[in-house]
């Protein structure tokens, strides 16, 4: 009988676990091509890629004691699926995109590549638990850039795959000396205990996970990083800004009430060298607030900075509460810790994650930019809700993942709406 090997669970990885009570874990990527993937290519980098990276070839196995993965056997049928002209592309992508891969699944991430009219559309799917999107974007540069060599040149597609340790400590290497020690001992809970939520339907047996994606085209979007320059916001300034204005207007809560948005944050912005590092989860939260609705969206965006400066002006931002996870999991079986944990744990309820700009030229296939594509979080469950936030080619794509029905899809079509109504008053504001 064979033996196959077992890799430890770390702590984002039981984290993640965890997390099954709110979301399904799955991070989606769609990337368009005006250009035909070479299959065999394609799956010769694939099977490479995930047998350098033991964790997406492996089964989660939860226990009372100590969590692990077990490594297992696999085909490349069983990691890509092909489809040719099917006669709705986008219904075909949201199928697959939508699917949910059991942490017990013999394999954490799925590929597909959807060919249409001599054009390849290029679909990923991978478990939450095995890597975040920070990690996910770096995984897809080094994946592209090894397709195009192994076409182009014959190049090996193993040797820019990362390996090393996916533990959390990874997040302390480059701090001093001083730094490490209190970062050790942070033990404050900094869990979003907000209470105002999306306006979803109640939970039903009968839901469904979907996607709901509004694109902001270059003209807009230009406009709109250009108007939060001369007020000194950022892009995300403005998206949580307009996410907190919005929600007051969609949910009817009262204008002198606080709202409060976790925006993820990346714990890599610690770490100066990740050659050396696994692919894994470095993501925190912090909370972004306005103390009631604002006046105009300026406003809004105006409290939405503030708010993010005082976290950023934090040295230790995003690192609070890991010693604490660190200590319950460490002291306590893990069945044990994990009740411990989840009644000091609030998952928040309205949550951002701006995974940022994704450079065409590093997801490009020999030579062949992205013509449109995006990158979204895990399908929640109501009542939480995320949103996603990605831009390509100048264009910004907003997405919301949710399992609910055909009126909570509506909900969010309407919140999109407020939003991007938002950001024309936004601009026009600026500009006054």
């Amino acid at each position: 009988m064979a033996k196959y090997n077992k890799l430890d669970a770390e702590l984002w990885d039981k984290m993640h676990y965890m997390f099954r009570d709110y979301n399904d874990r799955m991070v989606h990527v769609v990337f368009n091509y005006d250009y035909l993937i070479d299959i065999e290519a394609l799956k010769k980098v694939i099977i490479c890629f995930v047998e350098k990276i033991p964790v997406l070839h492996s089964s989660f196995k939860s226990n009372a004691n100590n969590p692990c993965w077990v490594e297992n056997d696999y085909t490349i049928e069983e990691l890509l699926t092909v489809i040719e002209e099917p006669k709705d592309l986008d219904e075909t992508v949201e199928d697959f995109i939508m699917q949910y891969l059991p942490p017990e699944n013999k394999l954490q991430i799925q590929f597909a590549v959807i060919n249409k009219d001599g054009k390849s559309t290029l679909c990923i799917v991978e478990n939450h638990m095995c890597m975040d999107g920070g990690d996910l974007k770096s995984f897809l540069q080094s994946f592209c850039e090894a397709y195009s060599e192994l076409v182009e040149n014959g190049k090996s597609p193993i040797s820019n795959v990362r390996q090393g340790s996916r533990s959390f400590e990874e997040v302390y290497t480059d701090l001093t000396p001083q730094e490490k020690h209190i970062a050790k001992n942070l033990y404050k809970n900094v869990s979003n205990k907000d209470t105002h939520a999306f306006p979803f339907t109640d939970e039903n047996k009968n839901d469904k996970s979907f996607i709901v994606k509004r694109k902001i085209d270059t003209e807009k979007f230009t406009a709109l990083r250009l108007a939060g320059k001369a007020k000194g916001a950022t892009v995300n300034d403005i998206l949580v800004g307009a996410f907190l204005y919005a929600m007051y207007e969609i949910a009817g809560f009262d204008e002198s009430e606080e709202i409060v948005v976790s925006c993820a944050i990346d714990l890599r912005r610690y770490m100066s060298d990740l050659s050396d590092v696994g692919y894994t989860n470095h993501t925190a939260y912090m909370p972004c607030s306005t103390p009631g609705k604002a006046r105009n969206v300026l406003e809004s965006v105006e409290f939405a900075k503030i708010s993010a400066d005082k976290n950023k002006d934090d040295r230790f931002m995003g690192l609070y509460g890991l010693p604490l996870l660190k200590l319950a999991y460490n002291i306590m079986p893990y069945l044990a810790s994990e009740n411990v944990i989840k009644i000091g744990y609030s998952n928040p309820l309205l949550s951002m994650s701006n995974i940022g700009v994704l450079d065409p030229v590093k997801y490009s296939l020999c030579g062949n930019k992205p013509i449109d594509g995006f990158m979204t979080g895990a399908v929640k469950y109501k009542p939480f809700a995320l949103m996603s936030a990605t831009s390509l080619n100048g264009e910004l794509t907003l997405a919301l993942c949710e399992r609910g029905n055909d009126e909570d899809k509506r909900i969010v079509n309407q919140f999109f709406d407020i939003l991007e109504k938002s950001f024309d008053e936004f601009i026009e504001l600026c500009n006054e």
